[in-house]
């Protein structure tokens, strides 16, 4: 048995090597063609197949389920990489993840047998459907029904801006299976729904920003899915498993602003040196100076409340308003610092052909996914209140 130094030693080890093998992924098959399929829309067909084969779609996975079993620790930090490059292909495996890790945590052990080895490979990609037409933040509001008919649940209903979308096979689908309950989260329930007969993608929806993944609308007429499917196998824990969920989701998407920040300083300290304006660099005029700096402080605090969330998800602890406040606090910051980039740059930054314009359209998305800042908030606020009781 290792001691707990030898343990935090391999961990450590397991970590660089996992970051390591990251970067170079990143430098060889994503910087080079990020910006040429962001423009084109294009699904990046090519770094899905790298990411499979790196094994990055079981990054949280456990090894014994054919994953990498990685901590949320060292998964934020491969998020934070890839979207330092390219935030749209952190997408991809966040939506996969978060389907994975409700499976790994609240599945009965045939459906961890069944599903998360196969998600583990890459066989199986797909993601969370949860948003619907009416409703959004409110997930209590949705209004897809799913009716037990003997072995299988019958499922009608619509979702709308389900990353993977079009190219993902399989998605954990939050529906009403009484829709009469009260309070209303006694009804819902999550199910692994796999495409087919009755579950179709009927369009993919256009962005401003966040392109290359396929956020698209779902549309469930008459599906038939097997009660088996049931997450955990009892009716009315769906709400639950999707907040434990959301918990990691909001780390990824924390470490996407890190990463988003970290990219606009590093492009701005560089071109700041490169620039000049009356007869000297602009990092030399103090303007400048206290936007670099400001930028850096962001990005670096993002990063410390990220690492203290992914900290406390992997202890097992409630951690809703330490993700809330990392993904806050990170999202506003690559906002801010995508802006003060672009002003460094002016109309440099401003055009198609540099990566800051990118970084401006794309950071906005962070404040809205997975929950809006406003709700971040909100649930930061019932938190402080119940964690300091009088």
């Amino acid at each position: 048995m290792m001691t707990t130094s030898q343990s935090v030693a391999f961990d450590a080890e397991k970590e660089n090597m996992v970051l390591d093998a990251v970067e170079r992924f990143v430098d060889r098959e994503i910087k080079p063609v990020a910006q040429r399929l962001e423009h084109a829309d294009e699904w990046p067909a090519d770094i899905v197949a790298g990411m499979r084969e790196m094994g990055l779609f079981g990054c949280i996975i456990r090894e014994e389920y054919g994953g990498l079993g990685l901590s949320a620790s060292t998964y934020a930090k491969v998020v934070e990489r890839i979207a330092r490059v390219w935030m749209s292909v952190s997408g991809i495996i966040n939506s996969h993840l978060i389907m994975a890790a409700c499976v790994q945590r609240n599945g009965t052990e045939a459906q961890r047998q069944h599903f998360l080895p196969r998600f583990a490979s890459g066989e199986l990609r797909g993601g969370l459907a949860l948003t619907e037409p009416d409703c959004g933040t409110d997930l209590q509001a949705v209004r897809t029904v799913a009716r037990r008919d003997g072995d299988h649940y019958v499922i009608n209903g619509t979702k709308t801006w389900i990353s993977n979308g079009i190219h993902g096979q399989v998605f954990a689908v939050l529906v009403k299976t009484d829709p009469e309950a009260q309070p209303r989260h006694r009804g819902m329930s999550l199910f692994i729904c796999e495409k087919g007969p009755g579950f179709t993608s009927t369009k993919k929806l256009e962005k401003l920003g966040y392109k290359g993944i396929d956020s698209a609308e779902l549309v469930f007429d008459n599906f038939r899915v097997p009660a088996a499917n049931l997450v955990g196998g009892v009716e009315g824990q769906g709400f639950k498993h999707v907040m434990g969920g959301l918990e990691l989701g909001r780390i990824n998407v924390a470490a996407r602003g890190v990463g988003v920040a970290r990219a606009c300083l590093e492009e701005s300290v560089a071109y700041a040196q490169l620039r000049r304006t009356f007869g000297k660099p602009i990092c030399e005029h103090q303007a400048i100076q206290l936007k670099l700096a400001d930028m850096a402080t962001r990005a670096e605090a993002a990063r410390l409340l990220v690492e203290q969330a992914a900290r406390a998800y992997d202890a097992g602890q409630r951690c809703d308003m330490e993700a809330g406040m990392a993904k806050l606090f990170a999202s506003e910051a690559a906002v801010e610092n995508s802006m003060e980039a672009l002003r460094i740059h002016g109309a440099y930054g401003y055009s198609k052909e540099m990566n800051v314009e990118r970084y401006y359209r794309d950071a906005p998305l962070l404040c809205i996914g997975e929950g809006t800042n406003e709700l971040q908030r909100l649930i930061i606020s019932a938190q402080l209140v119940e964690r300091s009781p009088i």
